[in-house]
């Protein structure tokens, strides 16, 4: 893996002044962008070819409007990690801010620890442990800091209640199923059904998570922790908007179950939806990411550095609401609408989103001459 000297080495070589925020084109992109060019900053968008139009058109910095500055296309996301991509990057003085898209779309996460010779904002190596199949995940950092999660359960015939099982899509690897058991009868049924319907592949089976079916209010916790003040904020707060399970939830409940005979509900997301919080829970909203950054610092240091997400429900159980969380994003969520919630407004007096936050993050670094504490 790329260490802390030689990521000082690049930033020592770059001009402090003349800074250039990178993304890869999809995800939070336009956040960042936006955020960055708020606080004086270039910006670059690596765009998969024939994915390019939403920053090399639409939104594409000229005359006074847009937020991208530069676009470099490449074959594939994962192409960032040829020489020639990267050493546009570092003419730009490039600072990369990594998202989901590093993970999904490269074949080889660990190429872009040990490969990808660009500082990037965050815990380089922290990304792929929001995987449940590799040591040290979200469930045993959740563990460590003591948050409570669902019940997990290790094979089929341990089941003792409702249960959703995660399982990769068969043809969207990268891109989860679900379905609901009860016993290990109804988990051999439904798996068996969605294997047959060429929706999961029975292999997939081999790597699901069966976790206790929590019913709440979902809500994700959006947080930003600066490695420079020692300070936890939270950003804002929201819940996923998937298809087509939105769609059928709409219906009378009498048509859902006739569509339902048809049509198989699915939770992929495509946006996410701004909610609020009583103030009775905010406490325990920060408790919560305080313990999160506490363990990510003991068991991966440095830990945390700035955005990351614990989502979950708030569930009532003994007449009081307690959050449970059965999802972690270790760095920017994909949404950009935690900025329509008032929490970061009740610190700085007007809501911001993630990418004017990081953007300012990066600024307080350059003045202090730190940005080798905010990149990896």
């Amino acid at each position: 893996m790329i260490n802390a000297k030689e990521v000082r080495d690049i930033l020592s070589s770059y001009n402090t002044g003349k800074i250039t925020i990178g993304v890869l084109g999809g995800h939070s992109a336009l956040d960042v962008c936006c955020g960055a060019k708020k606080h004086g900053f270039r910006t670059v968008a690596v765009c998969q070819r024939g994915r390019e139009k939403t920053y090399a058109c639409y939104y594409r910095s000229r005359e006074g409007k847009g937020i991208v500055d530069e676009v470099i296309l490449v074959d594939r996301f994962s192409d960032v990690l040829k020489k020639e991509v990267q050493k546009r990057l570092v003419a730009l003085n490039t600072i990369f801010i990594h998202n989901r898209y590093f993970w999904v779309y490269f074949p080889d996460f660990s190429k872009v620890e040990t490969d990808f010779q660009i500082p990037i904002f965050g815990s380089r190596s922290m990304v792929k442990l929001e995987e449940r199949d590799v040591p040290k995940n979200q469930y045993y950092l959740l563990g460590k800091a003591g948050i409570r999660m669902p019940k997990i359960f290790s094979s089929p015939k341990d089941i003792d209640r409702l249960v959703i099982v995660k399982v990769n899509e068969a043809e969207r690897v990268y891109e989860r199923a679900f379905f609901f058991a009860a016993d290990a009868k109804s988990y051999a049924e439904k798996s068996n059904e969605l294997i047959a319907k060429k929706m999961i592949a029975k292999s997939g089976l081999n790597k699901a998570v069966i976790e206790e079916f929590i019913v709440g209010a979902q809500v994700n916790f959006n947080y930003f922790y600066s490695p420079l003040t020692h300070e936890l904020e939270l950003m804002g707060t929201d819940m996923r908007r998937q298809t087509n399970l939105d769609g059928l939830l709409r219906l009378p409940a009498s048509v859902q179950l006739e569509v339902l005979r048809h049509i198989e509900p699915k939770m992929i997301e495509t946006g996410h939806i701004a909610v609020t919080l009583k103030e009775s829970i905010l406490e325990k909203a920060f408790a919560l990411g305080e313990k999160f950054v506490a363990a990510c610092r003991k068991e991966c240091p440095p830990g945390i550095i700035g955005p990351f997400a614990l989502q979950g429900a708030i569930a009532s159980e003994n007449g009081r609401e307690e959050p449970v969380i059965f999802d972690v994003s270790m760095r920017i969520p994909g949404s950009p609408g935690t900025m329509f919630t008032p929490y970061s407004g009740y610190l700085y007096g007007d809501s911001i989103s993630y990418g004017e936050r990081i953007a300012m993050e990066i600024r307080k670094a350059i003045e202090l001459g730190k940005l080798e504490r905010v990149c990896t």
